[in-house]
């Protein structure tokens, strides 16, 4: 069983940098630990959120997970006395490389003690691993991609993580510098209320775009899910091409997260927005599962009893917040005022279905464009999340 956080501490004394073994990720039992070590690390933090057991297990799974059908990922844990005191991941994504033109390396699923001696010895394994494969540079954290849960929290400590979003402890980012990681690119989440009303010039403008243009913005259909998915798959892949960071899903990745995700979706708040019927935009927002999964606990049964499922199920009716995960727009249709249009459907339809207000995330820092869009409509700023990269 790991060491819980609190008896992990840089403060402490510090044990010989012998006294830390990594290894690879080899059984069953390795794996188990691998999966497990965040929930004793976070134990005592109030704003974790465990994430299903099941579901990590998944994630991990190359039989059950997508992405591995084109990329590598080598898990290693760091023990210290037998006791379980960090993880991460070696990635290598080819289609990323191949996208961009580079040649990257990259980790993730980094958890570790607050002890610089832990943590360049993790960094150093997914280095050494990331350089075998051929690979100058590392970024992260990834897990696996940018379509995935990536990056470190360095601004934002006090507000819990929203459904889908990184969380980590205070001490992470000076870990990271210590290893001698820089910055690559900053993130950004944005907190908007939905009480707050939109301004009126972006109202009577997104109504002009509206009809000039001839928009018309609708709900998913559920009974057709297979065909929508498609039109949002199309559209999505096209409206970040150009993004730092992006790199296209493969139709499999993109059916399995739809699949997984179906079971979120409130259709009023997945919108597609068509011109002379073409679908040309979509916004995907989803109530902020997270509360409901903190009450399952990570499980959702116990002793052979639903009891983390009834939870979970009983937490669910009392969410009120919302993320916003993507608004994507069609190369050719950019400018012309989509943004404001999916914005506005978005924020009536959370206040008929009496949301409160939630999270836009996450936007890249030097995405002007998009950022100023977030803060006419009154977003504010109040989380950084970063991603870092050193050489190997």
């Amino acid at each position: 069983m790991a060491v819980p956080a609190a008896k992990m501490s840089q403060r402490e004394p510090a044990p010989a940098p012998s006294d830390v073994t990594v290894t690879p990720v080899q059984s069953p039992r390795d794996r188990d630990a691998f999966v497990l070590f965040p929930y004793e690390l976070y134990r005592d933090d109030p704003n974790f959120v465990p994430p299903l057991l099941m579901e990590r297990k998944d994630f991990l799974d190359p039989r059950k997970n997508p992405w591995f059908q084109f990329g590598k990922a080598a898990l290693f844990l760091a023990r210290r006395g037998g006791q379980v005191v960090g993880r991460i991941a070696g990635v290598n994504d080819p289609r990323y490389n191949e996208f961009h033109g580079t040649r990257l390396g990259a980790f993730g699923m980094f958890e570790c003690a607050d002890d610089v001696r832990v943590a360049r010895a993790l960094f150093e394994a997914a280095a050494t691993w990331c350089g075998a494969q051929g690979f100058g540079r590392m970024i992260g954290p990834m897990n696996f991609s940018t379509n995935y849960e990536c990056s470190v929290l360095v601004e934002g400590f006090d507000a819990p993580p929203v459904v889908m979003m990184a969380y980590n402890p205070r001490y992470y980012p000076a870990l990271y510098e210590a290893c001698g990681f820089k910055k690559a690119k900053d993130l950004w989440a944005w907190e908007l209320s939905s009480s707050v009303a939109p301004p009126e010039k972006v109202a009577r403008i997104a109504e002009k775009v509206r009809q000039r243009e001839g928009v018309v913005v609708r709900a998913v259909n559920m009974k057709d899910f297979e065909s929508e998915v498609r039109r949002v798959k199309e559209i999505y892949n096209s409206a970040w091409e150009k993004n730092w960071g992006f790199v296209p899903m493969t139709d499999a990745e993109f059916d399995h997260m739809a699949r997984e995700l179906k079971q979120l979706v409130v259709p009023k708040l997945l919108l597609l927005a068509e011109v002379k019927g073409e679908p040309v935009a979509f916004s995907m927002t989803l109530p902020d599962a997270n509360p409901a999964l903190k009450a399952a606990g990570g499980r959702l049964t116990r002793f052979g009893l639903p009891i983390g499922l009834v939870k979970l199920l009983l937490a669910a009716r009392r969410i009120k917040r919302l993320r916003l995960i993507t608004l994507g727009i069609k190369e050719g249709y950019r400018r012309r005022g989509l943004d404001a249009i999916l914005y506005l459907d978005t924020l009536k339809a959370a206040r008929e279905l009496g949301y409160t207000g939630g999270e836009i995330s996450w936007t890249l820092e030097d995405n002007h464009l998009v950022n100023r869009a977030i803060e006419s409509m009154g977003g504010r700023k109040y989380k950084t999340y970063r991603i870092y990269e050193r050489a190997i």
